[in-house]
């Protein structure tokens, strides 16, 4: 069974594979560098940059674990 996990943080979003409990891909791409100006996080840019980097995340993790998502049982 594969099972995708996706993972929205502050300022991280994140698309983890696991295929029977054991992680096969997880992918994370950071905010902290657009933040840092700021002092900390900002949410409206948060939100912004999380709905950009979404598919991106789930794209390279589905690649790194060498699936498409017809093979994704449960999200």
């Amino acid at each position: 069974m594969y099972i995708l996990g996706i993972e929205t943080s502050c300022d991280e979003t994140s698309a983890a594979i696991l295929e029977n409990k054991k992680i096969i891909s997880n992918i994370i791409y950071s905010q902290i560098e657009k933040h840092r100006i700021f002092g900390g996080v900002v949410p409206e840019i948060a939100a912004r940059e999380h709905l950009d980097k979404l598919q991106f995340v789930v794209d390279e993790s589905l690649k790194k674990a060498n699936l498409s998502l017809n093979d994704i049982d449960v999200i």
